[in-house]
């Protein structure tokens, strides 16, 4: 039985862009999780219902973003998401954006766990939450790239943020969009004027909660000279919240 897939359309406006008129990375995931939420919604799957009824919630630990062509002001593209497969711990879920013309513009493989909201510790799947996507049960599922890390913290650029209210959605967590724009903030503007990325690995590790002073360290990875690539690092309390390695083309 093949996983269900789910597809709207969504027109990009001009405040989910940046100065060259780009959708900008944390729009680009809040859009197309907010398909996921959609299917959700289809499929009957009520997010906050599932908090109330098994206290348990869906919590994304990584995300690999392959990106051909970001898409500008007030264009359409097609959003389309399906919940692949999925072990006793692990589910594996893709997204796609397409242009009008059936291009593919971003492609993002994801690693989501269901967290008890109480324990904060990772609980098995259940079958009664899994069976409205059709899923695939496997044995593994897919391996997603592992950011590096920042060797030396002394070399890095920083900067430092207090987590606001504004930053915490309604699961009561950080919303996952934050912590790029921590990371991204923490390059030169000239730089992102230049440079679009290609390839983005992020991994998210451990909570971060109002009130909190995070830091964004960022530094440019040296050991290919190839590829242009930034490591980034966001801690908090001496712990790496979110890690990440960027690919980036000259724009």
């Amino acid at each position: 039985m093949a996983a269900k897939q789910f597809s709207e359309f969504h027109t990009i406006p001009f405040y989910e862009c940046d100065v060259n008129n780009n959708i900008t990375i944390p729009m680009l995931i809040n859009v197309l999780i907010l398909a996921s939420e959609h299917q959700n919604e289809s499929l009957g799957v009520d997010q906050a219902a599932l908090i109330s009824k098994y206290g348990i919630g869906w919590v994304v630990i990584s995300y690999s973003i392959k990106i051909n062509q970001l898409p500008k002001n007030r264009d359409t593209v097609k959003m389309t998401t399906r919940g692949t497969s999925y072990n006793r711990y692990f589910a594996y879920r893709e997204f796609w954006l397409h242009d009008e013309q059936g291009n593919e513009l971003v492609k993002v493989e994801s690693i989501w766990v269901l967290m008890d909201e109480e324990k904060r510790k990772i609980t098995p799947m259940t079958p009664e939450i899994i069976a409205p996507y059709q899923s695939e049960k496997v044995k593994r599922v897919p391996r997603l790239p592992r950011p590096k890390i920042i060797k030396d913290l002394a070399e890095a650029d920083s900067k430092k943020y207090q987590v606001r209210c504004s930053d915490i959605d309604f699961n009561g967590h950080v919303n996952n969009a934050h912590y790029l724009e921590w990371m991204l903030d923490s390059l030169p503007m000239a730089f992102l004027d230049s440079h679009t990325p290609a390839q983005i690995d992020i991994r998210f590790d451990n909570e971060v909660k109002y009130g909190n002073i995070v830091t964004s360290s960022v530094v440019v990875d040296s050991e290919d000279n190839d590829k242009i690539k930034t490591i980034h690092e966001v801690t908090s309390n001496d712990a790496i919240s979110a890690s990440a390695t960027f690919v980036w083309n000259d724009r």
